[in-house]
């Protein structure tokens, strides 16, 4: 296996563990607090419809010319990347909320009990909720599928990696019975947005003609590059904001009152 093929298992891996670890926290709190069957249910028409999208996509993608694929692919993953980068940038800040799985399930189990009275039989407010949670939560884990195997025509290579991650967060959710509040949950959303933006950058440029020196060893280079100037940029934002706080902290000087004249 090639570095480019290590590197797409970690990438798709890494990316389906954290939506599948959103997805669980969805699914968890409506079956909970409603119908277990019924979000069952929701998560497997789910998963057969983004089965049937990464069927019908992954053919057609690897049919067009490698150059032009390299391209396509570059872009929408720097375009993804740089979303997850900008993301985990601004929470390392300080400037966004982390992300909190425990919150999360309570207001998703909060907006349960408040849908009215739970049905004997099917129930359609536990089914829609499992099912856009999945099915949000898990194209752009098809995507990332998709370009990564469409691109190095390893489609099972990251179906694979994506299976494995999926049944691990289902194995850790039942054992638990909880959601996974402990996963570091951001931190993995950092590592996916550098491999995302350092592979979109290397196959983009590849796409347009360029050529990097040693190929596939290039990653070697850009990944580390990618993660040094997200965390710098984080750096530097942390020490902004201390700037900010710091001088909000100072009390403003009052003028001195003028002389009264006798």
């Amino acid at each position: 296996m090639s570095g480019a093929d290590i590197g797409l298992a970690v990438s798709v891996f890494l990316a389906c563990a954290v939506e599948a670890v959103e997805a669980l926290t969805i699914v968890l709190a409506v079956g909970a607090t409603r119908s277990w069957s019924s979000a069952m249910s929701g998560v497997a028409a789910a998963t057969l419809a983004l089965a049937a999208i990464v069927a019908a996509l992954g053919p057609a993608l690897t049919s067009l010319p490698i150059g032009v694929l390299r391209v396509i692919v570059g872009g929408l993953l720097l375009i993804f990347g740089l979303q997850w980068l900008r993301k985990a940038i601004l929470r390392s800040a300080g400037l966004k909320s982390k992300h909190d799985e425990l919150q999360i399930y309570e207001e998703e189990a909060e907006a349960a009990r408040a849908a009215g009275a739970r049905p004997a039989g099917f129930d359609g407010y536990t089914f829609t909720i499992s099912f856009k949670g999945v099915l949000l939560e898990g194209l752009e884990v098809a995507f990332i599928v998709l370009t990564f195997g469409a691109n190095q025509h390893r489609i099972p290579l990251a179906a694979a990696a994506a299976g494995l991650a999926v049944l691990l967060v289902i194995a850790a959710g039942v054992a638990a019975g909880a959601p996974l509040a402990r996963v570091p949950e951001n931190t993995m959303k950092l590592a996916v947005g550098v491999m995302l933006s350092s592979f979109g950058m290397f196959w983009g440029a590849d796409g347009a003609g360029a050529s990097w020196p040693g190929g596939d060893a290039a990653l070697l280079a850009i990944v580390p590059g990618v993660l040094i100037a997200a965390n710098a940029l984080a750096w530097n934002l942390r020490r902004g904001m201390r700037h900010i706080a710091a001088d909000r902290a100072v009390p403003a000087e009052t003028p001195d009152q003028a002389p009264v004249s006798a």
